[in-house]
């Protein structure tokens, strides 16, 4: 690390669908030959008992669900290894932690996936050490026998306390990245205390909770918001910036999303009136 650097930031990322294209329990649904659909009604169903942390449904239908009681750390890994990957994630990591000047950010990956997949989704690109996923006890036999930690919902944050108690870097040096309900907590959390929130989808829950939402298929498009809300660079140095790291900023469409549902007013008048 550069003896330059004098800012220590965190940044964490969700992994499914924020850092990968696909979610973890559909690819591995499709290596178990169960039906995509089959596993978003039981997800789906399992979300709306409320009996889950919202993201942690394929972790609690490996331990219960009798069409994933079979699944073992290999098929875990073999998942991770199938993933679509978005793109320049190696170079995202790169650029955060040594080639902003006057800034490190130490990389994490908190998801809700079972750690197994993200570390070899991410193998050779994030350290191992970095992510941080659903974690298992197997049993003798190799079968899942108990979930140990979960990291969804408030577990993101807990996990985002731990990490900066552990570096030292105070509550408005956090930088959280993610894409759907399971983040909110955690970008609660970080808005509360002056960090940066980045939403990469357009999921109601995500946009409305986040302070920026960046969409693309390039990992490096996070680099923006960070660009421009810590580092306070303005568009002219931030591309040049990646112009040096090799990529022209062709396209950047800055818009505010508005979300709205209409409904017949007469609608609503006879609705009273019957009422």
């Amino acid at each position: 690390m550069s003896k330059n650097v004098t800012k220590q930031y965190i940044f964490a990322s969700d992994f499914d669908q924020t850092l990968s294209f696909n979610d973890s329990g559909f690819v591995l649904s499709e290596i178990l030959g169960i039906p995509a659909a089959e596993f978003e009604r039981k997800a789906t169903g399992m979300a709306k008992l409320n009996l889950v942390q919202q993201g942690a449904e394929l972790a609690y239908l490996l331990l219960h669900d009798p069409q994933f009681r079979h699944v073992r750390r290999e098929h875990l890994v073999e998942v991770g290894k199938r993933i679509p990957l978005k793109e320049r994630i190696d170079l995202l990591y790169k650029i955060l932690d040594r080639r902003i000047p006057g800034y490190h950010f130490e990389f994490f990956v908190l998801s809700a996936a079972p750690a197994e997949i993200v570390q070899s989704a991410l193998e050779g690109v994030v350290p191992a050490d970095h992510i941080y996923g659903t974690e298992f006890k197997y049993s003798q036999t190799g079968e899942i026998e108990t979930i140990l930690r979960v990291t969804a919902g408030y577990g993101k944050v807990a996990r985002l306390v731990e990490l900066q108690e552990a570096l030292q870097i105070g509550p408005d040096r956090v930088v959280y990245a993610g894409d759907g309900s399971s983040d909110v907590h955690a970008m609660l959390h970080v808005n509360r205390d002056a960090g940066l929130t980045i939403a990469v989808s357009e999921t109601r829950d995500v946009t409305q909770t986040a302070k920026r939402t960046v969409l693309s298929t390039n990992a490096l498009a996070m680099l923006v918001p960070i660009l421009e809300e810590v580092v306070g660079w303005e568009q002219p140095e931030i591309h040049e910036f990646f112009e040096r790291n090799g990529f022209l900023v062709r396209e950047w469409a800055k818009a505010r999303t508005d979300w709205l549902t209409l409904r017949s007013a007469r609608a609503e008048i006879n609705d009273a009136a019957t009422g």
